[in-house]
Formats: C-alpha cells, sequence, structure tokens
C-alpha cells in the first residue's frame, strides 16, 4: 500500500521583495496584497480615492537603511490596468489610467496590489496610452489584467493633476 497524501497542497504567492528601499517613501512595507506607507494601506486608498491616485510622504536618506528625511519627500503612484496583451516583442504591455509623462517613476519597482498572483514574472512593457509614455517593469506578474492596481514609487512629489488622463477635452465653454 502506497501514501497517498490527502490534500492538495495549496501554492500561494509571496510580497515581492522591495528592490531598493532608498526608492520607496519611509515606513514603506509590502504584504502578499498592499503596500503600506506609514501605516497606510494603499489597496485601502485606492477605495477611498480611485484611480489614478498619489500619497506622499517623507522619503528615505539615501545609505540610512530607511531613515526619513527631514527635508525631502518621494510619492507612490497608484494606477489601475486598462489593458494587457502579449505582442509580437514577446512582451506582456500594459496600459494603465495614469500619464506616467507627469512623474518620475521607478517602473523597476512597479507593484501588483489588491489580489495575489501565482503566476511567473513577466517582461513587461508598461505603457501611458494618454502620453505614450513606456518604461519597463520586470517584476509584475504574467496574469495581470484590465482591472487590476499597480503602485508605482517616484522621486520627489508627485502632483494628482500631473498624472491623472483627461476623460475629455475641455473647449473652453461651459455648458448651461
Amino acid at each position: 500500500m502506497t501514501d497517498t497524501p490527502t490534500a492538495t497542497p495549496t501554492i500561494t504567492s509571496r510580497p515581492m521583495p522591495m528592490l531598493t528601499t532608498e526608492h520607496w517613501p519611509a515606513f514603506t512595507t509590502h504584504t502578499e496584497r498592499d503596500v503600506i506607507v506609514a501605516a497606510l494601506s494603499l489597496a485601502r486608498l485606492v477605495d477611498w480615492c480611485g484611480t489614478p491616485c498619489v500619497h506622499t510622504a517623507d522619503a528615505v536618506v539615501p545609505g540610512s537603511d530607511g531613515r526619513p528625511s527631514d527635508s525631502e519627500l518621494a510619492s507612490v503612484l497608484l494606477a489601475r490596468v486598462v489593458s494587457a496583451e502579449w505582442r509580437s516583442d514577446l512582451r506582456l504591455h500594459v496600459a494603465i489610467d495614469a500619464d506616467l509623462g507627469g512623474c518620475h517613476p521607478y517602473l523597476e519597482q512597479a507593484r501588483l496590489i489588491g489580489r495575489t498572483s501565482t503566476a511567473y514574472a513577466a517582461s513587461v512593457t508598461l505603457e501611458s496610452e494618454a502620453s505614450g509614455t513606456v518604461g519597463y517593469a520586470t517584476s509584475l506578474p504574467a496574469d495581470i489584467s484590465a482591472g487590476d492596481l499597480i503602485v508605482i514609487p517616484c522621486i520627489g512629489v508627485t502632483l494628482l493633476h500631473d498624472i491623472k488622463v483627461a476623460s475629455t477635452q475641455w473647449s473652453g465653454q461651459l455648458s448651461r
């Protein structure tokens, strides 16, 4: 008689390691489904504010192992995936609802939040359809799809009006 397992093991994703603490605001931690900045859940912030959304906090002093700066700030940009498709260049092209041209993102630090993924990390081309800005993020799961949330750390202060995509062009006239 052979021993047969009675339950199938469950595969869960592990939190993606923070590549560089200096690129994130001070007191940033990562969990399986969220990024938390100074006790603020970024997944919860999206529930309150929608996307795109920006959160600014103290930057980290370079080389200090996470000590907050007394004078510098850093931001995180939260964006929703609009579309994701594999193309002939063998990359997953992901369009988001924010204009990356209005900030200074660390695209290689982009993270999926709001759900866990067991998919492998794919080579992703992160795009902003509004500005045509393209960057490469290698730590996003291959099963990313429309509706998913991405958080991207940014250098300095990022303002919402700089990254928000206008849904319609203003003609200069108010309707009555």
